[in-house]
């Protein structure tokens, strides 16, 4: 049991990092796929 959830709150401090890192490199959803006629964030 103790090993699960060691592993579940890796998960979650993975993920959480991950989304960090790649919304600071410019590497999110919205700056891929949005061009310059799309209108996000206004």
């Amino acid at each position: 049991m103790k090993a699960a959830l060691t592993a579940f709150v890796a998960i979650a401090l993975i993920a959480f990092g991950a989304n960090l890192v790649l919304q600071n490199l410019g590497f999110s959803a919205e700056d891929v796929a949005s061009g310059p006629s799309v209108r996000l964030g206004d």
